[in-house]
């Protein structure tokens, strides 16, 4: 099946509401009291009826990846899947993601920063050593630019994320469906445990990035990821920013919607 045919607008057409047209109109506690006591499955299954082709999936290809992915393969399937490509991800990530993409037939969309690794570090020097400054740079310009652009070529009106509660602070302070920079944000395993990722991999037996196998449980870029010990926070390994956040799944300030909008980058 093409691309083209697995991202059939028609796809919207078995919803049982109408979809919104635009984010604001979306009553979020209504959903929320609609997928209440929703599985990971069904929740992804309700983003699909709701926006067929206008929606849209990330993944990073990280450790336990293939749970959010698999769950899109079998609930949705077809749904373009963005993968942010930095140029400094591990060589395992590259592969990984081929893997994952030919297991489950993804629409793999991979999308690059304007500016070359190279051309960056002739410009800027090594940003990710620069203080909290040079990071937010480099964070902009090779992760948080790229995803809204990738979201506007693909007319994304709805964007699922793999987020789990317990990783960030500001992941605790999510709902399963919530509203980001004007998009409809789904988060269809918030909820899951580590013991229910492990209990999902091993009931569909699926495969873990290659690197958690040397100690690596949350990856980013390879000049700033560490592998952590069992006692520690897996996030403790990025060291990119002191919230650990990248930076694509918090908002933008209003100045920063218009610089990435008008962004020459």
């Amino acid at each position: 099946m093409s691309a083209g045919a697995r991202r059939d607008p028609s796809f919207a057409s078995a919803a049982s509401l109408a979809p919104p047209a635009d984010a604001k109109a979306l009553d979020l506690d209504a959903v929320h009291a609609e997928l209440i006591d929703a599985s990971p499955g069904e929740v992804v299954a309700w983003a699909a009826r709701h926006y067929g082709g206008r929606l849209a999936v990330s993944s990073s290809f990280g450790a336990q990846s293939a749970v959010m992915l698999h769950l899109v393969s079998v609930h949705a399937p077809g749904t373009p899947v963005i993968l942010v490509d930095t140029g400094y991800l591990f060589a395992e990530t590259y592969r990984f993601a081929r893997d994952l993409t030919e297991r489950f037939d993804l629409d793999l969309h991979v999308v690059t920063p304007r500016l070359t690794a190279a051309h960056q570090e002739a410009l800027y020097g090594r940003l990710w050593e620069q203080g909290e400054e040079g990071v937010a740079q480099y964070l902009r310009i090779n992760k948080v630019e790229p995803m809204q652009r990738a979201l506007r070529d693909l007319s994304a009106e709805a964007w699922m994320a793999g987020l789990r509660g317990g990783q960030t602070e500001h992941r605790r302070s999510l709902r399963r469906v919530g509203i980001q920079d004007g998009r409809v944000k789904v988060h269809p395993i918030l909820d899951f445990t580590d013991a229910d990722v492990d209990a999902y991999i091993e009931r569909h037996d699926l495969p873990l990035h290659p690197l958690v196998a040397e100690g690596y449980r949350s990856l980013g870029d390879w000049h700033s990821t560490l592998p952590t010990l069992p006692d520690q926070d897996p996030r403790e390994g990025r060291m990119l920013g002191k919230k650990r956040e990248c930076g694509i799944h918090l908002p933008l300030s209003t100045a920063e919607n218009e610089s990435l909008t008008s962004s020459k980058l």
